[in-house]
């Protein structure tokens, strides 16, 4: 099914999870009439919804269609992509879940404030939450228009624009009360389009008896368009003859060519056909057979492949715990033992889920591998079932995992535009509701209008690097300020700052696409495109060294503080910081 033909199955499913969405925001809208609704819900989520809720944000564009292209692309090594994702969870229930909790902050600034009593860290730690936010948003928003100029043939900003109107619409209208029921339902509406078409597939691929390791390129079965959309370098392993309307290795083309085996370069916009039983060019980097595909060690690309898969573990393991929009979903239980309870309950969920794009990613790269030379390899999923199953029951298929894709936009951006509104209006404006709906206008607006400008990278890479600045900021700020004794509010703010500059840096390059064809495959590159092996010890050690060399709030306070953290709630050590904000 083309994105031409404009299927109308597709655009209804769509249309439908769009309307449920607004409409359960409208009825959460309802029931927010205080700022603590706004920021937290009044703390009063059950573990289980909450678990559901957290699920449903924290599986994002990455997950419902990054994770299962970087598969189709890199094979073995890109299950760390989700392994990681789920394993954070681990390290968030064992070091931060609770104690956060009992701490009575709203947000991580207000929790800098409380442990350290600075507002000067208070303040740098409310920009580092907003960065972070809206480094995650930009790839929910990019991948929203892929997927509707993938199904659709729309523009891009067509798709971006639609998900951030309905993002800001719920955020504003109702905070965290009104999107924690959206973020619910969307975790099992995700769960159920990413499973069901797997589990067809893999029905599908068990009957046709056939192999994923095979010792050769990917091949296509049939005639097949390729639609390149950005500049991509590829790799032919033979001579064969292809039909190609566009740029190859910077000359104008338009007909048949010879490829010789070598690199060769297609420009966005190029236009490829490719016969029935040809072989497919791999994107340079990623394996060229099955077998290399099953084979780890081959890491994403580039000439230093087990430092990407160390630095890519490091950040997806301690990022999840600098997450913002994450965190501030611990806030909202009642206390520190449903905190824990919801932790465990997520990594069932969240493990659970990332089962089938593993399945979706290992069929893509079985029967769409054209896919992976178009720059659009995370538009597999929504391409996938509709090129395996034909007929009514392929476009029943093709709808389901569409609502689902649209669900994974809506609900994280949700999360994020939540923490960054409430950072804003607490930390920057004076706290009302009022200053709450125009941070959420403004925050939604600024990373929406950057989407459309910035380079697109695969969803999983963008938002690693997103973990990589977490893992490298918030991370050590929540470890060290929740278990060590000794650290200061410089030595936070050194480690903050040490931290968010060099992976804030190798983020904006990466996405700038300020690298030069020199060091491209070099050193630099993996420096910059996984940054977390440097910048978090960076970032650790830079808070210890600076800390043991600068005097802390005091012994007493450090007492009083640890106490109301890691007392049991039954002892009534604890109790939440309530703010003077004002309902108007």
């Amino acid at each position: 099914m083309t994105a031409g033909s404009v299927p109308v199955l597709t655009v209804l499913a769509l249309l439908l999870a769009a309307l449920a969405t607004v409409a359960i925001g409208a009825y959460g809208v309802r029931l927010a009439r205080t700022t603590s609704d706004f920021l937290v819900a009044s703390r009063s989520v059950r573990s289980g919804w909450n678990a559901a809720a957290i699920s449903g944000e924290y599986l994002s564009a990455a997950s419902f269609l990054g994770v299962a292209g970087l598969i189709a692309k890199y094979g073995a090594d890109a299950l760390w992509y989700p392994v990681g994702f789920t394993a954070g969870y681990l390290a968030l229930l064992l070091f931060v879940a609770a104690p956060l909790r009992r701490s009575g902050a709203y947000t991580v600034p207000d929790f800098a404030e409380f442990r350290l009593g600075s507002v000067r860290l208070r303040r740098l730690a409310a920009t580092v939450v907003v960065l972070v936010c809206a480094v995650y948003l930009i790839p929910q928003f990019q991948g929203a228009g892929l997927t509707l100029h993938t199904l659709l043939g729309l523009p891009d900003w067509v798709g971006a624009a639609g998900v951030g109107a309905i993002v800001i619409a719920n955020v504003a209208g109702g905070g965290m009360r009104s999107i924690t029921l959206v973020q619910a339902f969307q975790y099992w509406l995700k769960l159920t389009a990413v499973a069901i078409p797997a589990l067809v597939l893999l029905g599908h691929f068990l009957a046709a008896d056939q192999q994923l390791g095979a010792p050769a390129p990917p091949v296509v079965t049939e005639r097949t368009v390729v639609d390149v959309r950005t500049d991509v370098v590829v790799r032919v392993a033979a001579p064969q003859q292809v039909s190609i309307s566009g740029t190859l290795d910077d000359h104008p083309v338009d007909g048949r060519v010879p490829l010789a085996p070598g690199a060769h370069e297609l420009s966005a916009g190029t236009e490829l056909v490719l016969e029935a039983g040809a072989a497919v060019p791999v994107v340079a980097g990623a394996p060229a057979d099955g077998a290399g595909w099953l084979k780890p060690g081959g890491g994403f690309g580039g000439a230093h492949p087990t430092y990407q898969v160390y630095s890519l573990i490091i950040a997806t393991f301690l990022g999840t715990m600098g997450l913002p929009h994450v965190l501030v979903r611990f806030y909202t239980n009642p206390d520190g033992r449903a905190a824990r309870a919801t932790a465990v309950a997520v990594i069932g969920l969240v493990g659970l889920f990332y089962l089938f794009p593993v399945l979706l990613g290992a069929f893509a790269r079985l029967y769409v591998p054209q896919l992976l030379i178009t720059g659009t390899s995370d538009a597999a999923v929504v391409l996938l079932p509709g090129s395996v199953v034909a007929g009514l029951p392929g476009q029943l298929l093709a709808a389901l995992v569409a609502a689902g894709a649209i669900a994974a936009f809506l609900s994280t951006s949700s999360g994020l535009l939540v923490s960054i509104a409430g950072v804003l209006s607490t930390d920057m404006l004076r706290g009302r509701i009022r200053d709450f709906r125009a941070a959420a206008v403004v925050a939604g607006a600024v990373p929406l209008t950057l989407s459309l400008t910035v380079a697109s990278l695969d969803l999983s890479r963008t938002v690693g690097l997103a973990f990589a600045v977490a893992a490298s900021t918030l991370c050590p700020l929540l470890v060290l300020g929740i278990w060590w004794r000794g650290l200061t509010a410089a030595g936070a703010a050194a480690g903050l700052i040490a931290g968010g500059l060099a992976a804030g840096t190798a983020t904006v390059v990466s996405v700038t696409g300020g690298l030069s064809d020199r060091v491209a495959n070099g050193w630099p590159a993996a420096l910059l495109g996984y940054p977390a092996a440097i910048s978090v010890p960076l970032a650790f050690a830079a808070m210890v060294l600076v800390s043991n060399v600068t005097q802390g709030p005091g012994a007493r306070r450090v007492g009083r503080v640890f106490v109301r953290m890691h007392a049991p709630e039954r002892l009534g050590m604890g109790a939440d910081r309530e703010r003077s904000l004002r309902s108007n």
